[in-house]
C-alpha cells in the first residue's frame, strides 16, 4: 500500500461500544500507515472513546464532540478532517470484508473518471448472524439524480468517493435528510458512480440503527426531498464549476486519439 497516495477513512460514532472495536479492527487491517481513521464522536456517555484509544494506533483520529449534534453534523465533522485524495465512509456497527478496500480502489485507478464508487453489503443481525440478503437486488441500482430524488439508494457505509467530491458537498447544507443521500445526489450532478455488485461489508440490521430499513410518513418523505432538492438548487453554482473542473481535469488526463475522428458537436 506504500505506492499509493494516503487514504481517509470518516466515521461518526454515538454510544458505539457494542460493535465498534470490531469494526475499527477490521478497517485498520485494511488500511496503510500513511492512511487515517477519523472518528466523530458524538457525546457518547458509553465507553465508545475508550474504546478507540484503546487501540493506541496513530492511524486513529478521535474528535470528541462536547454535546451530541446528530449524526449529519458528526459526518461533517470528521469530513471537514479528512487529508486523503479517496475517502471512504464507515458505519460504527458494521464489519468490513478483507477485500473491501482493495478492490474499491482498484475501480478508482482503472477508471480516472470515477469519482465515487458504491458496493453492495450482506446483511447480519445485532449478533452477527447472516439475514441472506443482500443491501442492493439485482445488476445495478440505479445511481441518477432523479432516480434518487425519488428514493436514496446511496448507503454511506458502502461508500467512496474522491476528494472533489468530498470539497464540492461540504459544509452541509440545513435541510438534508442524510450525509450520504447528499454526497450521492452531489456526485449524480457533477462526477460518475460505479458499482461493485460484491457485497464488501457486513451492514448490521439492529434496534439501534441510526437509519430505519421502513420508510417513514409520505409527509416526512416529501419534506425531506423537497429539502435536499433547494439544497441542490442552492449550491447549482458551485457544483457547476465542480463538474466543469472535473470534465476538464479528465481531457487532459485521457486526451483524444489522433487516429479517430472528432464527432461534430
Amino acid at each position: 500500500m506504500s505506492d499509493r497516495r494516503p487514504l481517509s477513512v470518516c466515521m461518526a460514532a454515538y454510544k458505539g461500544a457494542r460493535f465498534i472495536r470490531e469494526q475499527v479492527d477490521s478497517v485498520l487491517r485494511q488500511l496503510g500507515p500513511e492512511d487515517e481513521l477519523i472518528v466523530a464522536d458524538d457525546a457518547s456517555p458509553d465507553e465508545t472513546v475508550a474504546i478507540l484509544e484503546g487501540f493506541h494506533d496513530a492511524r486513529v483520529r478521535v474528535l470528541r464532540h462536547p454535546q451530541n449534534v446528530g449524526v449529519i453534523r458528526a459526518f461533517e465533522s470528521a469530513l471537514a478532517q479528512a487529508r486523503g485524495e479517496i475517502i471512504f465512509l464507515c458505519d460504527q456497527d458494521d464489519v468490513w470484508l478483507e477485500e473491501k478496500v482493495a478492490r474499491v480502489l482498484a475501480v478508482f485507478e482503472n477508471s480516472p473518471a470515477t469519482t465515487l464508487v458504491l458496493t453492495n453489503a450482506e446483511l447480519i443481525d445485532g449478533q452477527g448472524r447472516p439475514l441472506g440478503q443482500m443491501l442492493h437486488t439485482g445488476a445495478r441500482p440505479p445511481l441518477g439524480a432523479a432516480a434518487n430524488l425519488l428514493k436514496n439508494r446511496y448507503q454511506g457505509s458502502t461508500m467512496a468517493f474522491r476528494r472533489e467530491i468530498l470539497e464540492a458537498a461540504l459544509p452541509f447544507p440545513e435541510g438534508i435528510p442524510m450525509h450520504d443521500s447528499w454526497i450521492g445526489m452531489v456526485n449524480a450532478l457533477v462526477g460518475r458512480a460505479a458499482y461493485l455488485p460484491q457485497g464488501l461489508i457486513y451492514y448490521r440490521r439492529h434496534e439501534s440503527n441510526a437509519t430505519s430499513p421502513k420508510h417513514g410518513p409520505i409527509r416526512r418523505m416529501i419534506a425531506q426531498r423537497w429539502g435536499l432538492l433547494r439544497a441542490l438548487v442552492g449550491r447549482r453554482k458551485a457544483l457547476a464549476h465542480t463538474r466543469a473542473r472535473l470534465r476538464s481535469a479528465q481531457r487532459v488526463a485521457q486526451p483524444p486519439n489522433p487516429g479517430q475522428r472528432t464527432r461534430a458537436a
